[in-house]
């Protein structure tokens, strides 16, 4: 690859690049992506069999107009590939009537005028029986809309569908170096030199690394699964046990979804805080994962008497949080013709379409179709 021009050049095929090649292509031109591993991979923060994906999203009440877009894209994109993309099971929220996961919810459903169901304790303990120790105040929020995205099948169904429209993908290639200008972009690979008109980097946990003025930092996350202590139960299989976030009495923040023998995946648990802050990449066999599964099993036996406290299975993932947990999705300030997608915290996946399609959008200077102030890179890059 030397000298290869485009119009348009996306860095990183994960969630949101895939997406933006897919959405640029959609609009016609020369867009070229590029990605350090293969499509699909399992080195980074898009895979991992399944997502959360929630509508009324307890992070920002901003974020239901992205996550009904994704929706809307997703669905699309399935027609035509005969993969769903998207299963709605309905997720439940829970804790005390004052935290943050139960606030959140309210308020993004609120502000988007989302249909939400409130469960009282009773009710709460009764419909769900495998939550154990919920507390006496505690309520749960249903949210209909809500229930699992599939990364990998949605990444490569982008990219699929990005390269029947025309783009040209270059995987296996890594970008060493950016450097915009007043005309476009320079990108130095491993492969040779592009020269694009803008580029958008959605590089992930190496985000931090090309752009290093972005308060980013990696975040070591385990995805673990497991299973019933009963195999004759169906108690923990979708979508009697749904897809969930939980903050208990004893301030764990746990999230996860029940079971699905068609869909080929055990019951999955995730804890928030359960590695250290030993720097990211993983490294093989560092017991990082290991040490992470010993501190998840007492928590999972207290909050779910009904799973074995072990999991079957753990994989590692990294997340990149930003300052205010938000995403930074745009220009920067002061290279208008460089695009940035990431730092959403490990609340990203399930808006993934709607991302890349406000990216397209920035692109090509069109009108964007919902207000994303609240992710401008503008406000930590000044």
């Amino acid at each position: 690859m030397v000298n290869l021009r485009a119009d348009v050049a996306v860095i990183g095929l994960g969630a949101f690049g895939s997406a933006a090649l897919w959405r640029l292509q959609e609009r016609g031109g020369r867009v070229l992506g590029l990605e350090l591993h293969d499509v699909g991979h399992e080195s980074g923060s898009s895979h991992g069999l399944t997502r959360l994906f929630r509508v009324a999203c307890l992070e920002h009440p901003g974020l239901p107009a992205l996550a009904r877009r994704t929706l809307d894209l997703w669905r699309g994109l399935a027609r035509q590939d005969g993969v769903p993309l998207v299963r709605q099971t309905g997720c439940l929220t829970l804790g005390a009537p004052g935290s943050r996961p139960v606030r959140g919810a309210l308020a993004a459903a609120e502000a988007a005028g989302l249909s939400m169901r409130q469960l009282e304790p009773a009710a709460l303990r009764r419909q769900f029986p495998q939550f154990a120790g919920v507390g006496r105040r505690d309520v749960g929020v249903w949210d209909p809309e809500a229930g699992l995205c599939y990364p990998e099948r949605a990444v490569c169904a982008s990219v699929a569908e990005a390269r029947r429209l025309g783009a040209e993908v270059r995987t296996r290639t890594e970008v060493l170096a950016v450097e915009p200008d007043a005309g476009g972009v320079t990108l130095h690979t491993s492969a040779g030199e592009v020269r694009a008109g803008k580029a958008v980097l959605a590089t992930g946990a190496g985000l931090p690394a090309l752009v290093p003025e972005l308060p980013l930092v990696p975040r070591p996350t385990p995805l673990t699964w497991f299973r019933a202590a009963d195999p004759a139960s169906d108690a923990f299989t979708l979508p009697r046990f749904p897809a969930f976030v939980w903050e208990r009495p004893d301030g764990d923040h746990l999230w996860g979804h029940g079971s699905d023998a068609q869909g080929g995946h055990d019951v999955k648990v995730g804890v928030a805080g359960l590695v250290d802050d030993t720097p990211f990449p993983w490294q093989p066999d560092d017991g990082r994962l290991a040490a992470a599964a010993r501190r998840l099993a007492p928590r999972i036996a207290t909050a779910f008497p009904g799973l074995v406290p072990h999991p079957v299975r753990t994989d590692p993932c990294v997340v990149t949080d930003s300052p205010d947990g938000q995403f930074l999705l745009g220009p920067l300030p002061h290279a208008p013709n460089l695009l940035v997608a990431g730092g959403d915290t490990g609340h990203g996946f399930k808006h993934a379409a709607g991302v890349g399609e406000l990216l397209a959008q920035y692109v090509h200077g069109e009108e964007p179709y919902c207000d994303a102030g609240f992710t401008d890179p503008a406000r930590f890059t000044g």
